[in-house]
């Protein structure tokens, strides 16, 4: 189970965060590309609140495609192109991790990657394995097969 503390002697996290995420050595690791506020048809939402939640939408629906969900983040890097928008981003990334308070980095950057675009998130998430080998559980959900029939031609 990774385990997120906040060691005595550093600065207190300004927002709900944590300074540090301890991941044991079973774990299964997924990093996250940049999301962004766009529809899976590719439509750019507008106003920061909707890209936003746009974004966390995007980052959950990559989460449970491996099965994971906001639990097993341990690292968010938020990206946003205006520092009036801390506030929101905070706001809507708590109530979006419903608690969970993974380790945080916010910059606040001249642009992204197009004009439009107002808020960028990357995350990083570690799931313990099943104690089983990926192997295994892919021979488990694979199709059974019988055998191939044994040569009848001498040597």
């Amino acid at each position: 189970m990774t385990r997120f503390l906040n060691p005595s002697g550093v600065v207190k996290p300004f927002s709900k965060y944590s300074q540090v995420a301890e991941v044991p050595g079973n774990c299964r690791w997924v990093h996250i590309s940049g999301q962004v506020g766009a529809t899976a048809e590719g439509k750019l939402l507008e106003g920061f609140e909707e890209q936003a939640r746009q974004t966390w939408h995007n980052i959950i629906g990559c989460l449970d495609a491996v099965d994971m969900d906001v639990g097993d983040i341990v690292k968010v890097n938020h990206f946003l192109t205006r520092a009036s928008d801390v506030a929101a981003s905070r706001e809507i990334r708590d109530e979006m991790l419903d608690g969970h308070t993974p380790t945080s980095t916010l910059l606040v950057v001249t642009a992204l990657a197009h004009p439009a675009l107002l808020v960028e998130i990357e995350v990083i998430a570690a799931k313990p394995e099943s104690g089983r080998s990926a192997k295994a559980a892919a021979a488990e959900k694979a199709p059974a097969t019988e055998a191939p029939p044994k040569s009848k031609s001498k040597r």
